[in-house]
């Protein structure tokens, strides 16, 4: 019985408390999922520890009953159930039988949270940091400059805004070059480059994508949306090698620089080939962007499942309230699964079609994290599209897959290597 109390007050106060907020992450249950993570963040913050309850109706969330937790989960529209003491142990009980493929992780403190993004765009350009707003989770936004002064060392977690390591402003030349958008912000690169003595973008842009790899490596975690993923493991395998053509630096490419690449260095990534044509929106044969043969209503990739027991991560980051998730595109909308590391976890896949749409990996000390396309509530976001309304959506399975990552580096566990 000893056991089974402290079982139950693990979620550790000096006060002892005779009942508990669950708040469900179940389908049918929970009015809005996404504020509901802003609200176990909220928790954190306040010092007190919340159980995750992974495979349990969607891995709900229990807290500690007080009025300010319930008062705040009313104003945020999240939905809430009160535990008495006698159900709370009997729901821990039964989550930690060896029968059940369940688990209650402990959430210990809030992470600090930094988006790596450049200063003048807005918060709907990027979907994390529109979810992060939606959920009320407060972060920082660094550029450049901070990878480069070891700010970094200051945060948790890190988000890669939809961003070009290798210096090709984003592919759009082909499209856009004409654009005022597109010319500004290559001035403003171009200046940023000089100002922090660096010739050519594509140099700077090496440095910050190293200074973050360094990061993941002393422990840091590394989330990655739509271009920010395969053009960051581009970057790495490029070190020291011109794969800019003469518009995007001012001279041409290195003759054979394909062969060249060194996918030792990359993180997720090998075997890769790069897209020579600068006229063509896109950076290699890692997206499968203009080769799926899929339309819009038959979009759909599947979440993997995991032992909640032995596979804490993954299962964390897996946690949702249903297994099938619609597909939407960006400019990386999905990874071929044939040049992804043997080292590295697939999450979610459309199998039938050969590609990957999440996928996570440990290096060093710490972990990353890639998920493909740009906005899981606009199939096709397009430059200059009206942002993304999240009232519309707050149960939006794909959104959760990103708030998942906010989450999980709060989570008591032991650190790997690889």
């Amino acid at each position: 019985m000893k056991q089974l109390i402290t079982l139950a007050f693990i979620l550790i106060s000096p006060a002892v408390f005779a009942s508990f907020i669950l708040i469900p992450m179940d389908d049918y249950s929970q009015k809005n999922h996404l504020k509901a993570y802003g609200m176990v963040y909220y928790s954190l913050q306040k010092n007190q520890k919340v159980k995750w309850l992974l495979n349990h109706r969607g891995g709900s969330f229990l807290l500690e009953n007080t009025e300010d937790f319930k008062n705040e989960c009313t104003i945020r529209g999240v939905s809430y159930e009160i535990l008495s003491d006698a159900l709370t142990l009997k729901l821990l009980k039964e989550i930690a039988s060896p029968s059940q493929n369940k688990e209650a992780v402990l959430l210990e403190k809030a992470p600090k949270i930094a988006v790596y993004s450049p200063k003048g765009k807005q918060p709907w350009d990027d979907a994390v940091t529109l979810v992060l707003q939606f959920a009320e989770i407060p972060y920082d936004v660094v550029y450049d400059e901070e990878v480069l002064q070891d700010k970094l060392l200051m945060y948790e977690w890190l988000h890669l805004h939809h961003e070009d390591f290798t210096g090709q402003y984003g592919k759009f030349y082909g499209a856009m070059r004409m654009a005022p958008w597109y010319i500004e912000n290559k001035t403003e690169a171009e200046a940023l480059a000089k100002k922090m003595g660096y010739q050519k973008v594509s140099q700077q842009k090496l440095a910050v994508a190293t200074q973050i790899r360094n990061y993941v490596i002393g422990g840091g975690f590394m989330f990655a949306m739509c271009s920010a993923t395969d053009s960051f493991d581009i970057a790495l395998a490029a070190e020291g090698i011109d794969i800019c053509e003469v518009m995007f630096d001012g001279d041409g490419t290195e003759p054979g620089y394909q062969k060249k690449l060194d996918f030792e260095k990359t993180l997720a990534f090998e075997n890769f080939t790069l897209e020579r044509n600068p006229e063509v929106y896109e950076f290699s044969n890692i997206d499968m962007t203009n080769t799926r043969k899929i339309d819009k209503f038959s979009d759909y990739f599947s979440l993997k499942e995991f032992s909640a027991k032995w596979d804490l991560v993954p299962s964390m980051l897996c946690q949702n309230h249903t297994q099938l998730i619609k597909g939407f595109m960006g400019q990386t909308t999905a990874f071929n699964a044939n040049l992804i590391k043997p080292s590295v976890l697939v999450l979610a896949e459309n199998q039938a079609n050969g590609e990957v749409r999440y996928l996570h990996g440990i290096k060093g000390e710490g972990m990353f994290t890639f998920y493909g396309g740009h906005d899981p509530e606009d199939y096709q976001h397009r430059v200059g599209d009206p942002k993304t309304e999240l009232e519309l959506h707050p149960n939006s399975p794909g959104y959760r897959l990103i708030l998942n990552n906010v989450l999980f580096p709060a989570a008591k566990k032991k650190k790997q290597k690889t």
